[in-house]
C-alpha cells in the first residue's frame, strides 16, 4: 500500500532502504533526537518488527526520511502512535507534516482511529511545531521518558489528536 500527498509519498519500507535509511538515522541532528543505528537495528526494528508499520517518505522519488505506526488494539483504548523522521536536508521545508497528515488521514479514514498520539522530546521544538500544524496537542509532559544519546534522561511531551481535531 503507497499514500500519496501532494509532495510526499509514504511507500512500505523494503531490504533495499536499509543503507538509506540507516545513513538518515545517522546524521547528527536526526541521532540526536533517535539516538544511534546501525543497519543490523534498522533491518530487526524497521523491516522485521511486525508490531510496526514502517513507510519509507520519498519527495521526487528520493528517499527524505521515514514514518511509522502503531496501533493498540484494546478496544477500550484503541488508538495508533506515529512516529516520524526527516534527513536534516529536509527540516523546514514541510516535508513532515505533509507525511504526518498524509498518515493521519489513513489512519483516521480508513484503519478508523478516533485517536492519534505522538510523543516527541520536549524540547525538539522543530517537531512539535510541524505536528501542530496537522492539529495535534500537547495533553502532558512524561518526566525522565527516554534516554538520550549521551545516557541522560529526558522529557517526552505526550500529544494527541482527535479525528474532529484534524486539519486535513
Amino acid at each position: 500500500m503507497t499514500l500519496r500527498g501532494e509532495r510526499v509519498t509514504l511507500r512500505p519500507v523494503v531490504g533495499d532502504d536499509v543503507d538509506r535509511l540507516t545513513e538518515i538515522l545517522r546524521e547528527p541532528e536526526v541521532a540526536r533526537w533517535w539516538g544511534r543505528w546501525d543497519a543490523d537495528r534498522v533491518r530487526r526494528e524497521l523491516l522485521e518488527d511486525d508490531e510496526t508499520v514502517v513507510f519509507v517518505i520519498e519527495a521526487k522519488g528520493e528517499t527524505i526520511g521515514l514514518i511509522q505506526y502503531y496501533e493498540e488494539a484494546d478496544p477500550d483504548y484503541r488508538h495508533a502512535g506515529i512516529d516520524v523522521t526527516l534527513a536534516t536536508g529536509r527540516h523546514d521545508r514541510g516535508y513532515g507534516t505533509e507525511a504526518v497528515r498524509v498518515l493521519a488521514r489513513y489512519l483516521f479514514e480508513e484503519r478508523g482511529h478516533h485517536r492519534l498520539t505522538i510523543d516527541p522530546s520536549a524540547t525538539n521544538a522543530r517537531a512539535i511545531r510541524a505536528y501542530e500544524k496537522v492539529g495535534f496537542r500537547p495533553v502532558g509532559t512524561m518526566r525522565q521518558y527516554e534516554r538520550a544519546p549521551d545516557g541522560t534522561w529526558r522529557d517526552g511531551l505526550l500529544m494527541d489528536l482527535l479525528a474532529d481535531e484534524f486539519r486535513a
